[in-house]
């Protein structure tokens, strides 16, 4: 006999992988958190033919050639304006998800990305490179609204035993995300002088998959039950999604849940910052979030030929070594979705953030020898790619999971928000300052 029903309490029932919370996971995560990682990448590989597009059109608007500052000024734009636009993005998560649900702002939110992928497929035709920098600032709130509401959408609809695993598909999608852009990013394929405005502009196709295919899937049943007062509905939504008819424990726990949440009253951001029980909760949030990109993992993807030139490889190879690096990343967050739940969310943290340590280190000090050490080039390779394992186990997905499960219902939006906020000022500050830190390592 179980301890709960020792208690006098039913044994609670693990939920299993069903095909609609597959397929309505895999829709949510390759429509939304598939763009915010290709969005980051995508920039990356056609640089050197953007930047002379926006020469040779700025050229023709003014009449001037671009100088090194000024291009360093609008490239720098290019890269941080989009998650810029994902603290913004950030911002609109509270009231979109209690106004029209988890599915409802996931589908609202492509609009943010099917108009700046037109546009800024559509740039070299218009000639205007200025539209591609507003383009990215769009299509950064499609990313800040995205990769706070799937983690959201897809751990509400989760049962316990797989939340974590579940929780891991967002960022699952966001470096299978990285790794197509820099697939894509191949001189051969579309990193070239007439292929880049198709590269950016497909970012839209997930964008259009989405929403067809999501309205097949149900809204979260916790937002349908405690938001919306339908039960029925949620029942309904439980059922498809657990496979099994009885599940009325379920809906049980989420009215206690509310019922004990309304005793503290709905929490919006101002009042998350002053509510001392939940003080500590708020703090580790900012802080894995600031952590996690403030350790400048997406300077590796905004800048990650740059990085790779700097350690002193050829063209031809960077780009190959620009993919490896992707498909690393991929295999260990695969890997990650089966430790999460049985190595625990903080040894993974610790594990993760002490291997990029490591590899910084290391890194740096290869830098400093690669010119008078004829293998420290090869040496900073292996540092990125023990940078980029030691990453994508526990710093790039726990964080979002963490947020879901420290949060309750009532609270969860707005912890979603400061997470969010964190975590895309952070993004913005390491994209608008390291085009100028590579520019200054170049006159050492």
């Amino acid at each position: 006999m179980s301890l709960q029903e020792e208690k006098g309490q039913p044994e609670e029932r693990r939920g299993k992988l069903t095909v609609t919370l597959a397929l309505g996971t895999l829709v949510a995560t390759i429509g939304s958190s598939f763009q915010y990682g290709y969005n980051v990448a995508s920039v990356n590989s056609p640089a050197p033919f953007m930047k002379a597009f926006y020469n040779e059109t700025y050229s023709v608007h003014y009449k001037k050639d671009i100088t090194g500052n000024v291009m360093s000024v609008l490239w720098s734009l290019t890269v941080s304006l989009y998650p810029l636009g994902g603290f913004f993005g950030s911002l609109m998560v509270g009231p979109l998800v209690n106004k029209i649900g988890r599915r409802g702002t996931l589908l609202l939110n492509n609009i943010f990305s099917i108009v700046p992928a037109i546009l800024m497929g559509t740039s070299v035709v218009a000639q205007t490179f200025e539209i591609i920098i507003v383009s990215r600032f769009v299509i950064g709130i499609c990313a800040g609204l995205s990769s706070n509401v799937v983690p959201m959408y897809v751990g509400e609809m989760s049962p316990k035993n797989l939340r974590g695993g579940i929780g891991v598909m967002p960022q699952l999608m966001i470096t299978v995300g990285i790794l197509m852009a820099q697939i894509f990013g191949i001189r051969f394929i579309l990193g070239n002088t007439d292929g880049w405005p198709i590269l950016l502009a497909l970012t839209g196709i997930p964008a259009v998959l989405e929403l067809v295919f999501l309205p097949f899937f149900p809204e979260s049943p916790r937002y349908t039950l405690l938001n919306k007062g339908n039960e029925d509905k949620a029942k309904r939504a439980l059922q498809k999604l657990r496979g099994w008819e009885d599940v009325d424990g379920e809906i049980k726990e989420m009215y206690l849940e509310d019922q004990s949440e309304k005793e503290e009253g709905e929490l919006s951001v101002k009042n998350l910052c002053t509510f001392r029980p939940l003080r500590w909760q708020l703090i580790i949030i900012i802080i894995l979030n600031m952590g996690q990109q403030l350790s400048g993992i997406n300077a590796v993807y905004y800048y990650a030929d740059s990085i790779y030139a700097e350690a002193g490889l050829n063209d031809e190879t960077i780009q190959y070594v620009t993919v490896g690096t992707g498909s690393v990343n991929v295999l260990m967050t695969v890997a990650a979705v089966f430790i999460v739940d049985s190595w625990g969310r903080k040894a993974l943290l610790l594990v993760g953030f002490g291997t990029c340590c490591v590899g910084c280190v290391v890194l740096t000090i290869a830098l400093v020898y690669q010119s008078t050490v004829s293998w420290m080039p090869y040496l900073s390779i292996v540092c990125i790619i023990v940078y980029v394992i030691g990453h994508a186990t526990g710093p790039s997905p726990v964080p979002t999971i963490i947020t879901t499960e420290m949060f309750r219902q009532a609270s969860r939006p707005a912890a979603f928000m400061v997470a969010g906020t964190a975590h895309w000022l952070s993004n913005f500050i390491v994209g608008l300052i390291f085009e100028f830190l590579m520019v200054s390592s170049y006159s050492w």
